[in-house]
């Protein structure tokens, strides 16, 4: 009689195969924020494209399975190609290897209705179904908030750091305040970065870095040229010296601070 399992036998089993198939990933890096517009997929896809012009072998997973954007700002317009047992080849570019639910060939425009458990399997199959291979990096650009997508990955994927990305003002701060006390109930490193200071929104995210305990990994400006860099389909760390300067400084802390 063949063997009955049960969802959680098969919840186990997926969770296996996944954490196999990154197990040749060294670090597993989750970019996330308590709520959308503060730039989450811009610093994702700077990260990861900084560390792959430091020649680090880098992944991109775009986690935010109803709104993904990594490929429209990259403007990667091509559909995941597989191989012969089925698994999914990323799309390269920049040097990195990426994965979007973007990539099935859907119009950019055809909403994506899920509910959790969807949410939850989609990302879990992502990471097991796609050919990663050897990474030095893999960046998980996480969908905002601290609901169904950013459970599945705090509780299923090993992660070594987390990067929870903030602007300045008042209610952006409460929510990333939100975001880093997820990331302490599951035991997990995080560091804080400030996008879009300066004159117009000011600052302040490094007192609640302060308040949290954590790392403050830096501040980007709210800048022309990083959205100018976007309508081009360039990251801005490949673009301009000033702003690279910047993210470098975000990696030498992430580094030493977070994943040290």
């Amino acid at each position: 009689m063949p063997e009955i399992l049960t969802p959680m036998d098969r919840m186990e089993q997926q969770t296996d195969r996944m954490k196999e198939n990154i197990s040749r990933v060294r670090y597993k890096i989750a970019v996330m924020s308590g709520k959308g517009g503060v730039g989450k997929t811009t610093v994702a896809v700077n990260l990861a494209a900084l560390f792959a012009a430091k020649g680090y072998k880098v992944g991109l997973l775009d986690a935010d399975i109803d709104c993904p954007n990594i490929g429209k700002i990259l403007g990667i317009n091509e559909t995941f190609q597989f191989t012969d047992s089925k698994r999914l080849i990323p799309i390269e570019k920049y040097d990195i290897k990426i994965a979007s639910m973007s990539f099935f060939g859907q119009p950019e425009d055809t909403p994506h209705i899920f509910r959790g458990p969807i949410i939850h399997s989609a990302i879990m199959q992502m990471l097991e179904m796609t050919e990663w291979g050897l990474l030095d990096f893999l960046i998980i650009d996480m969908p905002p908030g601290t609901s169904d997508a950013a459970l599945t990955i705090m509780q299923f994927v090993p992660l070594d750091g987390i990067v929870i990305v903030t602007t300045p003002q008042e209610l952006s701060l409460q929510d990333a305040t939100r975001s880093a006390n997820v990331a302490k109930q599951f035991g997990k490193r995080f560091g804080i970065v400030e996008n879009m200071a300066g004159d117009v929104f000011g600052k302040g995210a490094d007192k609640i870095a302060r308040q949290l305990d954590a790392p403050f990994l830096g501040s980007l400006p709210l800048s022309k040229e990083i959205r100018e860099s976007c309508d081009k389909h360039m990251p801005i760390v490949l673009a301009s010296e000033k702003i690279r300067k910047e993210f470098e400084k975000i990696v030498e802390n992430l580094k030493k601070k977070v994943l040290g």
